[in-house]
């Protein structure tokens, strides 16, 4: 695993874009603080930029560096969710514009997978996540439901975790600002 981080590690530093298992299921990820690649990745998608990414952090310390303020209600949302929850958080800090959303908000998850904790940490910066797809095809559940469109417009695809025929499912997403109201966007 730790020649497959650095891997990852060495493309997302040169402004690359991989495609890697996450806690949930395969994603198409940057740099979040890189605004060239935050555009690939939307290119990539056929996405508009006006349509939201996530971001992935590796601890409560780097969400609190990415994010103006976590509403003391976030930390229950994280501790207590029995999936993978990315809460869209208002004011993020140090990210690339274009993964902003228009409202100056943005959706982030604090990740539990060891592969995807160990790959933020050796970049020091949170990664861009998106579903492996086309924007408005399916959904791949999985690493062999992933195109090769997709396959070939990324820089490096994480050898890791390719066999898995494992259905996974995307987060649970809950707006939350600052003022304390929750929305559930997808349970």
């Amino acid at each position: 695993m730790r020649e497959e981080i650095q891997k990852a590690v060495d493309v997302l530093k040169a402004g690359g874009v991989i495609l890697y298992p996450t806690d949930t299921i395969w994603g198409i990820g940057c740099d979040a603080t890189n605004e060239e690649a935050v555009k690939r990745v939307f290119d990539i998608k056929k996405r508009s930029d006006s349509k939201s990414l996530i971001a992935l952090v590796d601890s409560d310390v780097r969400l609190e560096r990415t994010v103006e303020k976590v509403p003391v209600m976030a930390w229950d949302l994280i501790d207590f969710s029995e999936k993978p929850v990315t809460i869209i958080y208002d004011k993020p800090v140090g990210i690339a514009e274009s993964a902003v959303n228009s409202d100056n908000s943005l959706g982030i998850r604090v990740v539990k997978d060891k592969f995807c904790k160990e790959l933020i940490r050796s970049l020091n910066q949170p990664i861009i996540s998106t579903s492996a797809n086309i924007s408005g095809e399916k959904q791949a559940n999985c690493f062999a439901e992933i195109s090769e469109q997709i396959k070939n417009s990324v820089d490096h695809i994480v050898n890791l975790r390719r066999n898995e025929s494992e259905q996974k499912q995307s987060s649970m997403i809950i707006k939350l600002d600052n003022t304390g109201l929750i929305k559930i966007i997808r349970k």
